[in-house]
């Protein structure tokens, strides 16, 4: 990896820094709000896994904050350096494809562990937590944050317009992550719909994530890694190809 690599991983880690009061406490408070009213309505009357509703919740939302900055991160900043034209500028530079992803996706997976570390900090006093498995807790985080970041690269490749960009994350990545367990466990869902939630990657990602600090899980850990490391390696290899033939980036 060369200067132009670190160049532009530095640049889109500032990008987001600077801005941190948008990026940052943000979608700490929106999680913090998620929190207070799920668990003020629900606290009293539900237990998953033997624990506490707010326990439960928490590393859901922290997930949740991960996966959805890691998106945001990569594909605002290739969708606002298209509009602006300056994308020209990243694109000019001895820069390889596999060093213009790697930037991308590390920047955007350092958002989402800010992100999810202040949300996590933010929701420790509703309810102190134990971190029973912290390997699967990191694991689970930087691949969901890798493979959010790579779909975000996507996105932010395909869209021409802000617009295209909002249905990208309207229909695809909120859906997906609203409807992953998050604020439920799947198995307090009718049949049918636990089977559609088991063809949802991003299950996997909240249930494995959510394994390393309770130890127990709505699916076993290694198959939520399975899955996972499956949809990590095939995102990555089609976004290298993307980016590999220029799709909408060279004339």
């Amino acid at each position: 990896m060369g200067h132009g690599f670190s160049t532009l991983l530095y640049k889109e880690v500032l990008r987001f820094w600077k801005v941190g009061s948008q990026t940052v406490a943000a979608p700490v408070l929106t999680s913090l709000l998620y929190l207070l009213i799920f668990s003020h309505v629900l606290e009293a009357h539900v237990k998953v896994h033997g624990v506490s509703y707010t326990a439960f919740l928490v590393p859901g939302l922290v997930m949740m904050s991960v996966l959805q900055n890691a998106f945001a991160n990569s594909s605002s900043s290739l969708i606002q350096s298209k509009v602006t034209g300056n994308i020209v500028f990243v694109l000019l530079p001895p820069i390889s494809y596999l060093e213009f992803f790697l930037a991308y996706v590390l920047a955007s997976v350092v958002r989402g562990l800010v992100v999810g570390a202040g949300v996590l900090l933010a929701t420790f006093w509703f309810a102190p937590l134990t971190f029973v498995e912290p390997v699967w807790i990191l694991v689970f985080a930087l691949m969901g944050g890798t493979i959010l970041g790579s779909l975000g690269v996507i996105a932010g490749i395909w869209a021409e317009k802000f617009d295209q960009l909002a249905a990208f994350q309207n229909f695809l990545i909120m859906p997906l992550t609203f409807l992953s367990g998050v604020f439920y466990s799947i198995n307090s869902l009718p049949p049918f719909w636990q089977q559609v939630s088991h063809w949802n990657p991003v299950f996997y990602m909240i249930d494995g994530f959510r394994h390393g600090f309770f130890g127990v899980s709505d699916a076993s850990p290694w198959l939520s890694l399975s899955v996972v490391g499956g949809c990590l390696v095939l995102l990555t290899l089609f976004t290298l190809n993307l980016l590999k033939r220029g799709y909408k980036l060279r004339a």
